[in-house]
């Protein structure tokens, strides 16, 4: 059997006027307004611009890591990419302060008509690895991205606001009356990202988050299912102890397997990456060096990590890893306000870009993660793999994963972090 990762991701953006405006009647399924552009499917990027946005991407993901460190304890899991990108359709109408203190806290370097074709490339690249020929069994990968907006019926959006969004997120207006029905209203936005998901989501959003005030909805959902490239055979798997950061000890099932991997070590940690199916993408596992986890964590930059990064060579290790399952879900609104962009969240939000006013502001980002890594797949998939092993190295050194660690998925070509995570204590 081979090792998979099984990860769901998904993340809400809302924004609500500060004023009550509708009370128009709810009809039973979202109209869909579409602008009159299709979704630029071959954007024109400078490689530059595209390798801008990604370097803002890396940052943005470990600045929030660093944010979410203070408020959240234990097991933590997200997508930078995915927040990254919702907030990206929100900024397209931001003017004046508020599209500066996004642009500060986001990364958001390059300029508006820059930045959202960028994305377009990059989403679009990204979405490619999940359109594979041939079944999920025996491609052994899977990447969806959707992003879907839901504004207010009777509710003004200008034409430019809609064309940017079909343009390059591919993103057209669902219509629904907030203000006469919010419940039904939720059940409709809960519906699509169940049907997105495969009904692995449900009840993404909960009862009394939506109210008559909400005047749009912005929702970014991304589903991941690989294959590990070099499986973990299941008899390998032991029962091992796993140390907490207060010393007391959880019994693990640990994975175990001596390959050849991108690795590298330094006085105050060792580095794995493990590629998925295709190796296209990788998960990295930074292992702080025993009693360093506290310095390690604060330390992890932009800067460090290319440092690492560029350290990476092909060794011969002995692994042994924990499966580890968990669920974060958090609210983002006070950490974003914190990091620099609180007048998003205000009277003195300015976002007439979407409807020509100054009268929406976000309410709230709210994101929920899952993340499961067991021993899962298909003998033939696992066999493939096997092949591609560079057998004949010997072990050169030992990593065992026996105490809490950080991990996190990315796109290898551009080095797009998708997911950054984690894990305090495997068993919780």
């Amino acid at each position: 059997m081979k090792q998979s990762i099984y990860t769901r991701m998904y993340l809400l953006v809302i924004l609500a006027t500060l004023i009550l405006t509708s009370c128009s009647q709810l009809s039973a399924e979202a109209r869909v307004v579409e602008s009159d552009l299709p979704r630029d499917t071959s954007p024109s990027v400078d490689p530059a611009d595209l390798d801008e946005l990604v370097e803002g991407n890396q940052a943005f993901a470990l600045d929030l890591l660093q944010a979410l460190l203070e408020e959240e304890d234990g097991n933590l899991f997200y997508s930078p990419y995915s927040i990254s990108q919702a907030l990206a359709m929100t900024y397209v109408g931001t003017r004046n302060v508020t599209e500066q203190e996004m642009a500060e806290v986001l990364h958001f370097t390059l300029a508006q008509d820059r930045l959202h074709p960028a994305f377009n490339a990059l989403d679009l690249s990204l979405s490619s690895y999940g359109e594979a020929v041939g079944s999920e069994a025996e491609r052994g990968f899977q990447l969806y991205i959707a992003n879907s907006i839901w504004g207010q019926k009777g509710f003004e959006f200008l034409p430019e606001f809609l064309d940017r969004l079909a343009e390059n997120y591919g993103a057209g207006l669902r219509l629904l009356d907030f203000g006469a029905d919010p419940e039904k209203a939720r059940q409709i936005i809960n519906k699509w990202v169940s049907d997105q998901t495969e009904e692995k989501i449900k009840d993404l959003l909960r009862e009394g988050i939506l109210d008559s005030g909400t005047r749009l909805v912005l929702a970014n959902a991304i589903y991941f299912n690989a294959d590990w490239l070099y499986p973990f055979e299941e008899g390998n798997t032991y029962e091992g102890d796993f140390v907490l950061l207060d010393g007391s000890t959880r019994p693990v099932a640990m994975m175990s397997q001596v390959k050849g991997f991108p690795y590298a070590q330094g006085e105050d940690y060792q580095a794995i990456a493990l590629p998925y199916v295709g190796g296209d993408m990788e998960m990295v596992i930074f292992l702080p060096v025993e009693g360093r986890y506290d310095d390690f964590e604060s330390s992890l930059d932009g800067e460090k990590l290319r440092e690492i990064l560029g350290r990476f060579e092909m060794e011969g290790v002995s692994l042994s890893l924990p499966k580890f399952e968990f669920e974060s879900e958090f609210s983002l609104s006070e950490i974003l306000i914190k990091m620099g962009m609180p007048s998003a969240f205000g009277a003195e939000a300015d976002f007439s870009g979407i409807n020509g006013n100054k009268n929406l502001a976000i309410k709230d980002v709210v994101h929920k993660s899952f993340i499961s890594v067991d021993e899962r797949g298909t003998e033939a998939a696992a066999a493939t793999a096997v092949i591609m092993v560079e057998s004949a190295m010997e072990p050169a050194v030992t990593m065992t994963v026996d105490r809490p660690f950080i991990f996190m998925i990315r796109e290898v070509e551009t080095g797009a972090i998708l997911f950054l995570g984690r894990v305090m204590d495997p068993a919780e």
